[in-house]
């Protein structure tokens, strides 16, 4: 992308001008080099967001940035309801809620190397990836009605896991506002047995170990020690999550239509956020948002269950989860003033800083973990939200390394079995039910994650606790 375009605000902070039919400048946080290497799509997506009604200080884009559907991936914009302010199903984006939780183990590498390949053997087995992957669980309608009202709440009533882990979760594991009846049939009928899988794209297990710390403090107010082995998990809300962005955003192009919203992009389809539209949107959308954090916990209980076997005293607590695909109503400050807006984060993350009273009691003197993840053979990292990220961007961060190839240009860039056998060779062992996938979620198809997270960290969006590295992952 051609640096010309943007005002310099400082090494990680670019501005582009108010043009046009722009309402508020688009502001991108990065390093100059990630800027360059972004594709052009950005800088337009990010000045067609900045045209909708009610959008509040500016458009934001995150150092992992790149294309995506109406809003870039890696984009986040606050929208005032008592200002016109709309909500969109292209800025929350198709796989609803798909988030990245946590858990410690009290294992060390040494533990899991002794028996890694049974291990990954065993979490492949019983974690069901892919595709069109389905799981044990099956709901009839009242079952799924009540998944969509519960989240991982329901998911605990059930015994999936333990009391402890709720309040370590984003929302305590369930989203109000959530309306089942919003969600069409079709979109029920996808999930049905869909419960507890990882499904397929850039989604996974990993078990990691932390190989650096950035800030002591920091990490030992997290649980967090040089060594240790951490189990993540990257999903969302599967085909219901696709299904319901699908059905919205045609429902959103005729809605924008009928209230005189002019799109610079058809892709861009909203609703004001007090129309009937756009709050039969929200109550999908929340019920999506439950069906992730229900996945993520019955995966997470899989998880542990896999664990026991090999090693019976590793308790696998949980460190946090949290969304990076999701529209939420928050108290921010602007100019002074409290004011509750509709924060989209389409492929970011919340960030919230120290103090605020979402984080549990534990964690909140230091700012929410924020959770990073890379791609297979890749780092992955640990930050914490800061108060001057809640100033910058509405408390948001970059969720991951950002797309540099396309899935179509992976695999003819790579092969599955070469990259299978190539992280083998570094002691990186890959489950996975298809070696397209692999290819198509290669390292060399991503932006280099390390270059953003850096960048997320210069720019203030969050803090660098730690890095951990991968040593089996399993991938759908």
């Amino acid at each position: 992308m051609d640096i010309g375009k943007f005002e310099k605000v400082d090494h990680y902070t670019w501005r582009i001008p108010r043009t046009g039919s722009m309402r508020v400048p688009g502001v991108i946080y990065a390093s100059e080099a990630l800027i360059r290497a972004m594709d052009d799509k950005v800088y337009e997506q990010l000045s067609n967001v900045a045209t909708l009604p009610g959008i509040v200080e500016a458009a934001y884009a995150m150092p992992d940035a790149h294309w995506g559907y109406g809003f870039p991936i890696g984009g986040v914009a606050a929208f005032d309801p008592e200002q016109g302010g709309i909500i969109s199903a292209g800025g929350v984006g198709f796989d609803i809620s798909c988030g990245v939780r946590t858990l410690h183990t009290g294992l060390h590498p040494q533990d899991i190397r002794a028996r890694q390949k049974d291990l990954a053997d065993a979490l492949f087995y019983r974690i069901p990836a892919g595709v069109g992957s389905t799981g044990a669980i099956h709901l009839n309608d009242a079952g799924m009605d009540a998944m969509l009202r519960g989240g991982a709440r329901w998911a605990l009533e059930r015994g999936y896991g333990v009391p402890e882990d709720l309040a370590h979760i984003e929302e305590m594991g369930q989203m109000s506002g959530a309306d089942p009846e919003q969600v069409s049939a079709q979109a029920k009928k996808r999930q049905r047995d869909e419960m507890g899988t990882l499904g397929s794209g850039n989604h996974y297990l990993e078990v990691q170990h932390v190989t650096e710390i950035y800030d002591e403090t920091l990490a030992a107010a997290f649980g967090i020690r040089v060594d240790d082995i951490k189990v993540s998990i990257h999903c969302g809300s599967r085909g219901l999550g696709h299904q319901i962005g699908s059905e919205f955003l045609k429902s959103m192009a005729l809605a924008a239509q009928g209230y005189g919203i002019v799109l610079p992009d058809r892709e861009l389809a909203c609703a004001p956020i007090k129309s009937d539209v756009g709050q039969r949107y929200l109550g999908a959308m929340r019920a999506a948002i439950n069906c992730a954090l229900a996945n993520r916990q019955i995966l997470t209980h899989l998880a542990r269950e896999v664990f026991a076997q090999f090693f019976p005293g590793a308790r696998l607590d949980l460190l946090y989860d949290v969304s990076h695909n999701t529209c939420k109503l928050e108290e921010h400050m602007v100019n002074g003033q409290k004011r509750m807006l509709y924060v989209h984060r389409k492929g970011a993350t919340r960030a919230f800083g120290p103090g605020h009273p979402a984080l549990p009691d534990p964690l909140r003197p230091h700012g929410q973990p924020v959770l990073i993840g890379g791609t297979m053979g890749t780092s992955s990292y640990i930050l914490a939200g800061t108060e001057e990220g809640m100033r910058k961007a509405w408390g948001s961060a970059c969720h991951g390394a950002g797309r540099s190839m396309s899935r179509h240009q992976a695999t003819h860039a790579f092969r599955g079995r070469q990259v299978e056998d190539e992280l083998a060779a570094r002691g990186i062992l890959v489950r996975s039910p298809s070696l397209r996938g692999v290819a198509e979620e290669a390292p060399g198809a991503y932006k280099d994650v390390t270059d953003v997270v850096w960048a997320a960290h210069h720019a203030g969006l969050a803090r660098l606790v730690c890095k951990v590295e991968p040593m089996i992952v399993i991938k759908g």
